[in-house]
């Protein structure tokens, strides 16, 4: 009964945080283009915050080593409400960016202590559950907070950054007021992204494409639904359609890959992506309908990358080096998430919103050229790992993982 009334607390902090962080882009991107930001500014948000969740994957282990669990999460959660909050004292885009760091630091240091916590408290018994529960509440929690984007973009910009701060303080209140015991503080992984190019320079390239692909889509996709004349709850659903689509990919992308080459799999993905990319473009004219399912379906052909390509890297891994190399593909994510909204944004200012997935498709074009060069270089691959999904949320995730990796 203790350790379900510490996964509920752990579980409702994920869910408020996810709540709250989850729509601060989207709301970002909504708001500056309201008060005359620039689409390349709009863009620098979603890259601001980026450059802050990859400073939070680096500190926040640090932190959690020195201060422990619960001092670690409200300090980083203060850092997230203070970020929120200082949208309505100023409408500089600069100022701006520099809260969108806060916020980003925010996003990978609670889910580092969140996900240090889970580590701690599972058995090989309830490990499988615990991270299926992890996985919907957090795949939940972000697709209810794009379809929060409709109600907030409707209300005074100040009362919609509040109601974020507000569920970004609530998720304070289950992981700091619960009486079990904090756990022993773990040893922290070293940031060695060498280390994922030597086991599979090709899953390092997807882990880019990924973070160019997400960031790009998550960060400057309002801008790209308001161009073709999509309303505020109508680029919301649009949002949402590309989280839920990536959700029920999962399952058969996890199928594919424990069944046929993973390189193979990963080049079909972006094969396909480029299809994703032209229908989303073609069906902006098409109506409302349409653009959902595009959206949807770039989403189920997008999302699974990130997960295919990390368990390709791992089949090269030691299992002392899981944890590391989790932490590696992450640098490497951030790496394509950081430059993408930006330059995502002033192609946009340029060529007009089609120039958003034409960036995206030479992204994926690219990634299969060099996948295929990578098959002849490297001849069959080793006994595979286990598939199995894998957020993109802290350097901790690799502990959680772990097991299930190395399950045949």
């Amino acid at each position: 009964m203790r350790l379900a009334i510490s996964f509920a607390a752990l579980f409702l902090s994920v869910a408020l945080l996810q709540l709250s962080s989850g729509g601060v882009g989207p709301l970002d991107a909504l708001s500056g283009l309201a008060f005359n930001f620039s689409t390349a500014q709009v863009g620098l948000l979603g890259s601001a915050h980026f450059v802050g969740f990859f400073i939070g994957c680096w500190w926040a282990p640090r932190l959690l080593g020195s201060v422990g669990h619960s001092r670690a999460f409200a300090a980083f959660t203060a850092l997230g409400a203070i970020g929120m909050l200082g949208h309505t004292l100023s409408q500089n885009p600069t100022v701006w960016a520099l809260l969108r760091v806060a916020s980003g630091m925010t996003i990978a240091g609670c889910y580092t202590i969140i996900e240090g916590w889970l580590q701690a408290k599972v058995t090989n018994e309830t490990r499988g559950r615990a991270m299926g529960i992890y996985r919907i509440v957090d795949l939940g929690a972000s697709l209810g907070a794009q379809l929060m984007i409709g109600v907030l973009a409707g209300l005074p910009t100040y009362m919609a950054y509040n109601i974020l701060t507000l569920l970004c303080c609530a998720s304070l209140l289950p992981l700091t007021l619960t009486t079990v015991k904090q756990p022993e503080i773990p040893q922290n992984p070293r940031m060695r992204p060498a280390l994922a190019w030597s086991r599979s320079p090709l899953a390092a390239a997807a882990v880019v494409i990924a973070g160019l692909t997400a960031s790009s889509f998550r960060m400057v996709g309002p801008i790209y639904g308001q161009e073709i004349g999509l309303s505020a709850s109508d680029i919301g659903y649009f949002l949402a359609a590309f989280v839920a689509g990536g959700a029920l990919a999962q399952y058969p992308a996890g199928w594919l890959a424990d069944r046929y080459d993973r390189r193979w799999v990963l080049i079909a993905f972006s094969a396909v992506s480029l299809i994703g990319c032209a229908l989303i473009v073609y069906s902006a004219d098409l109506g409302r309908a349409l653009v959902m399912s595009a959206s949807a379906l770039f989403g189920f052909l997008t999302f699974p990358i990130y997960s295919v390509a990390a368990a390709h890297a791992h089949d090269f891994a030691k299992s002392e080096e899981r944890v590391e190399l989790s932490a590696a593909l992450l640098f490497y994510y951030a790496v394509g998430a950081i430059s993408a909204p930006y330059l995502t944004s002033v192609l946009i200012a340029t060529y007009g919103p089609p120039a958003l997935f034409t960036f995206i498709a030479v992204g994926h074009l690219g990634l299969v050229i060099f996948g295929l060069i990578r098959m002849r270089v490297r001849g069959t691959n080793p006994d595979r790992t286990a598939y199995v999904y894998a957020p993109r949320t802290s350097p901790l995730i690799g502990r959680l993982l772990r097991r299930s990796r190395e399950r045949r």
